[in-house]
């Protein structure tokens, strides 16, 4: 109960932050968890897949309220969606699958550099100028293979790269905002598949897990930001949101070079 206890605090921190400022819990979710898993002795070499697999997990409930909330505003070009998820599909079930091959430091690398590059970004505030036109079939087959390929590596659902490609691409900024949130559902649901299937064949993993979820973890880490993240999204009208980011971008640096040293 200490654990679930645990688990119910970081949901509900990472989803008043999601609400908050637009962002991914998995930002907190990942080194948290990876540093409670430690906590329980769960073996090292198990730590940062459980910890991508369930937050991973996490996404395909808060994908699907983020989805009909845009949906709702008319903000989803179902087009883009069309073309780019094809790409996304297999580009996040390989990705998953890379992940679950991996060991433990190669992914927490990997996911402190990536993380900590989109901490920088929150911090200077960068938004790309629209330069050119959505490429085709091919390009977005690309694109989304890429995409979904390092939202599985990162346990994301992809908005800080969709979001700024579609920019860059001249499609308007609460359309980019409202397909990503639409593109986010089938990057969690083949990412969670690829983390479930790469960690049937796993051993020592603890109880309680299906492959590389961790249930109880996904259980509380979900009740808890699905019941905050609509508060957050309330107070983010009456805070300075864009003090709030920088401190959270610092927060997030933090978590990561503390995950670090605990997995050394």
């Amino acid at each position: 109960m200490t654990w679930f206890a645990a688990y119910l605090a970081l949901g509900a921190v990472a989803g008043f932050f999601a609400g908050l400022l637009g962002v991914g819990g998995g930002a907190i979710m990942v080194p948290v968890l990876a540093m409670l898993f430690s906590a329980q002795g769960i073996p090292d070499e198990h730590l940062m897949h459980l910890a991508l697999g369930t937050s991973m997990a996490t996404i395909v409930f808060t994908s699907m309220a983020s989805l009909r909330a845009h949906h709702r505003h008319g903000a989803v070009d179902w087009g883009i969606w069309r073309r780019i998820t094809p790409g996304i599909v297999l580009g996040t079930f390989l990705g998953a699958q890379l992940a679950s091959v991996l060991q433990t430091r190669p992914l927490a690398i990997f996911f402190a550099a990536f993380m900590s590059y989109v901490a920088v970004q929150m911090l200077r505030n960068v938004k790309p100028k629209p330069s050119r036109q959505l490429p085709g079939p091919l390009g977005m087959f690309l694109v989304g293979s890429g995409i979904g390929a390092i939202s599985a590596l990162a346990a994301i659902g992809g908005g800080s790269l969709s979001v700024p490609f579609m920019t860059w691409c001249n499609v308007k900024m609460h359309q980019a905002i409202g397909t990503s949130a639409a593109i986010g559902l089938p990057i969690a649901l083949s990412g969670t598949a690829g983390y479930l299937v790469g960690g049937l064949s796993a051993t020592t993993l603890p109880a309680m897990t299906l492959g590389y979820i961790h249930l109880p973890a996904l259980a509380g880490c979900v009740m808890a930001s699905m019941l905050v993240a609509p508060w957050g999204a309330r107070v983010a009208h009456r805070l300075p949101v864009a003090t709030l980011k920088k401190i959270f971008a610092f927060v997030i640096l933090l978590l990561l070079a503390k995950m670090l040293v605990s997995l050394w």
